[in-house]
């Protein structure tokens, strides 16, 4: 387990400061804002915390409000909407400066037998261990690029193997651009059996690459075009239990952007094939001067 994974496990590990109120932090670097992905785990793990163990969480609905400021700690408020005899649903409510910063719906369900068919079929692509990390793809494109290198070179929890084109290849090569992305992903270490913190893991790092799909159709890239990108609204369905430390094919495509907005969805596969989540989110993508 590398130093980004540990220190991502403890930024999971909520403080609780009073009941149904949870306060969490994050991670001591040099950025403008909390990522997204990091709020939206932090809430479902306070969710989580008040919901009976006998229920998994089925899905979750937010929506980022205001950017999060990484200097103090973010207060996580959960309201019991409703505890039924198969479901149960809470409210998170993410505050900072007294102001909320983010809203989750989430709904947790008893497991219950039922008609099972699987529609979505796994996209065709090269087996992980096949590709090259993250940091080998972005090293042959910038180098030694000193700002550059040090961003992607940092440790990284998650261990991203793209199948597709990165977004800076695109940028410098237009007959790249595309409207899908594939990702293999997992955590390198072997973590608990506990179904909520694998659900809190997938939740984190949906948010990595959703947007960059949308940057991907238009040979745009961060830090390469003048563009400004913000997440607006997230939506996640959990269909069966995974393990995050497994190897999951993260599925994207981006079927509309207009009007500084763009919409990404996304299916995570396990190797075997199984569709075990679906993503949906909205973000702003603003052309800069």
């Amino acid at each position: 387990m590398n130093s980004a994974l540990k220190e991502l496990l403890d930024l999971l590990d909520l403080e609780q400061i009073e009941l149904d109120i949870f306060r969490g932090r994050s991670p001591e670097e040099r950025i403008q804002r909390v990522f997204g992905g990091q709020v939206a785990a932090q809430a479902l793990v306070a969710a989580g915390r008040t919901v009976p163990k006998d229920r998994n969480v089925h899905s979750l609905h937010a929506y980022f409000i205001r950017p999060g400021d990484p200097s103090i700690p973010i207060v996580y408020n959960v309201e019991r909407l409703r505890d039924g005899r198969s479901f149960t649903t809470r409210r998170v409510v993410a505050v900072q400066h007294g102001k909320a910063i983010f809203t989750m719906s989430a709904s947790f369900h008893v497991f219950e037998e039922g008609v099972s068919h699987q529609a979505s079929v796994m996209p065709s692509v090269p087996d992980p261990e096949t590709l090259p990390t993250f940091q080998d793809r972005m090293y042959e494109l910038v180098g030694d690029h000193p700002e550059l290198r040090e961003w992607f070179t940092r440790p990284r929890p998650v261990d991203a193997r793209y199948a597709s084109p990165l977004t800076w290849e695109a940028f410098q090569n237009p007959e790249l651009r595309s409207a899908q992305t594939n990702v293999w992903f997992r955590y390198h270490a072997d973590l608990p059996d506990d179904p909520l913190l694998h659900v809190v893991l997938a939740a984190y790092a949906s948010d990595f690459t959703l947007v960059d799909t949308i940057l991907l159709a238009h040979g745009m890239a961060w830090g390469a075009s003048n563009v400004m990108g913000a997440s607006l609204d997230h939506a996640m369905w959990f269909h069966r239990p995974f393990r995050a430390d497994d190897w999951l094919l993260y599925a994207q495509e981006s079927p509309w952007s207009a009007g500084a907005r763009g919409l990404a969805r996304g299916e995570m596969y396990t190797a075997s094939g199984d569709l075990v989540v679906s993503v949906v989110q909205e973000a702003m993508i603003r052309l800069t001067k």
